[in-house]
């Protein structure tokens, strides 16, 4: 198979085959008569798995290391499994900072809606964001932005 018939098999884009095989996750043969990339099914598994993987959320690096676990006869569900674990907890994290941030966001752009606009003049840059947080029970030294 050449590039774009590997590519059409495995519905990706032909610069994604250069790229991976580039990256040395497919090894073609070169067609002697006119040197041409040459991509059997062993390539072809190897882009359907890798497309696969990187849809998971694997790294390059992490779908190599699975792929050479493969070739040498090893299973590789064992790393699969942990680096997925660990993966799926770094998102996890990741969702509850972006909730926490969503919320703060929510919170200042309702408290905004009250707020003037101000023209800057040497204290304030801009007071929406100056003053977002406040509130009634702040201490006086942060109801005017200023933290002394």
């Amino acid at each position: 198979m050449k590039v774009k018939d590997i590519a059409n098999a495995a519905d990706v884009n032909p610069d994604t085959v250069r790229f991976y095989t580039r990256e040395g996750l497919l090894n073609p043969s070169r067609n002697p008569d006119n040197n041409y990339q040459q991509f059997d099914a062993d390539d072809l598994r190897r882009l359907r798995f890798a497309r696969k993987a990187r849809q998971l959320g694997f790294s390059l690096p992490e779908i190599r290391a699975i792929l050479d676990q493969a070739e040498d006869h090893h299973s590789p569900c064992p790393m699969v499994r942990e680096v997925f674990e660990q993966r799926l907890a770094e998102v996890e994290r990741e969702i509850s900072e972006l909730q926490a941030l969503r919320q703060r966001m929510t919170s200042a752009l309702s408290a905004w809606q009250d707020m003037p606009d101000g023209t800057p003049d040497g204290h304030t840059i801009c007071r929406l964001i100056e003053h977002w947080d406040d509130t009634p029970a702040a201490s006086p030294s942060t109801v005017n932005g200023n933290e002394e």
